[in-house]
């Protein structure tokens, strides 16, 4: 068994967390086909991704309070399991309909890797060491998405697509059994809540009216809605429209993630001089200008696979330097109740994002007009919650002169 602090802790707990990003992106390649094989339109297949959002976001609130009275570990094995399971029903499904249902249950038990690993890097760190620590485990894990799309397009383009959800349903088995003998349990049971309602629904209601737990979770939500938007729309715009092959778009997704990652890696070397809310800022005026040019691009009928690319390349760049600024600054305030603030945060992520994704399967014209709009709405929108609340009320811990301290 690990220490809590060591890096293989840290790297085990970014492997775990990363089952979300995999369910995404592993089986976008397969969207077309899958749209083919059932005989319907680009509207319902996307419902495969938006209403796993729901499921994620539904979810969430479930397990984060069950994780606070249980603790972290049992809640995460229990949803790896379920996640295996629906995983097996995706890959045996005869109709929309049937996928849809179990992409619905997957999220249910996909849930617990994001929300408790938060949750436990909050149980470890302080808040502003918290904010460093997710800016290392987002880089770890955006090594998942880089080579998701590329093995899903091989597994899919060789195999089928119902062999990218028995493969993730392999790895979530795997991460059960690496999460049950490998990871202490980080909470500390001194921190242990009550599973009453009344119990519950004060501690919501305690991190709802806190508003800076509510600028950094907004800003935070509409940033990954801006990266959702494009992984709802991308392999209809790349594949269906601009002609790039099935097994190739792994590859131009791997540029993307590129930046996901340099993003990360900026904020793990600024935050060595920086504060977490001055990484933030420098981060949604990359957002905002790589949206805004994607957006421009596709309004000036500059349809081509790098007009898509790298303006997206440019908006992960900044993504990659807020979401674990705003993770930390989100659970900063809630110590006790790290679990519940985790599910209300991810929560709200996920919901705002699966209104984006919606709203790119509906409203999708056939090019990238649509999708390069909303993900530069979106960032402004994030800049806009940043300047109205974050600035006014930072995070507690964040200060210079703050005591350290869980």
């Amino acid at each position: 068994m690990l220490t809590l602090t060591s890096v293989w802790t840290t790297i085990l707990l970014a492997a775990a967390v990363a089952l979300g990003p995999l369910a995404t992106d592993m089986y976008l390649p397969a969207l077309p086909q899958i749209g083919s094989d059932f005989g319907t339109g680009t509207d319902q297949v996307q419902l495969t991704l938006s209403l796993y959002m729901v499921g994620f976001a539904i979810a969430q609130l479930i397990c984060g309070p069950l994780a606070d009275r249980f603790g972290r570990k049992p809640i995460m094995i229990g949803g790896f399991v379920l996640f295996a399971i629906a995983s097996i029903g995706c890959a045996l499904a005869t109709n929309i309909e049937t996928l849809i249902l179990c992409r619905f249950l997957q999220a249910l038990g996909g849930s617990a890797g994001p929300v408790l690993g938060r949750a436990a890097i909050r149980d470890i760190y302080t808040p502003r060491e918290a904010a460093k620590i997710l800016a290392i485990l987002a880089s770890i894990m955006a090594l998942a998405p880089a080579v998701a799309p590329t093995i899903g397009g091989l597994l899919t383009a060789n195999l089928g697509w119902s062999s990218v959800f028995i493969a993730l349903g392999g790895y979530a088995l795997v991460m059960a059994v690496v999460v049950a003998f490998g990871i202490p349990e980080p909470m500390r049971p001194e921190h242990r809540q009550s599973l009453k309602i009344c119990s519950l629904l004060r501690n919501y209601r305690t991190i709802a009216k806190d508003i800076s737990f509510v600028g950094y979770t907004l800003t935070n939500a509409l940033i990954f809605s801006g990266l959702f938007a494009f992984l709802s729309g991308s392999s209809f715009v790349l594949i269906d429209f601009l002609g790039v092959p099935t097994e190739q778009f792994g590859l131009y997704f791997a540029c993307m993630v590129a930046g996901y990652i340099v993003g990360n890696l900026t904020a793990v070397r600024l935050g060595r001089r920086l504060l977490p809310d001055q990484i933030l800022v420098r981060g949604l005026i990359i957002a905002v200008g790589g949206g805004s040019l994607m957006a421009v691009l596709a309004l000036s009928e500059v349809f081509n696979v790098w007009a898509v690319i790298l303006p997206q390349a440019l908006f992960m760049i900044g993504t990659g330097m807020v979401l674990p600024q705003t993770m930390a600054g989100a659970l900063a305030n809630f110590p006790t109740m790290a679990g519940s603030a985790s599910a209300l945060f991810g929560f709200t992520q996920m919901a705002v994002a699966a209104i984006a994704g919606m709203l790119v399967g509906h409203l999708h014209d056939g090019t990238s007009l649509v999708m390069a709009s909303i993900i530069a709405a979106c960032a402004a929108i994030a800049m806009g919650c940043y300047l109205l609340l974050v600035q006014r009320y930072p995070a507690k811990g964040f200060e210079p002169q703050s005591a350290t301290g869980n």
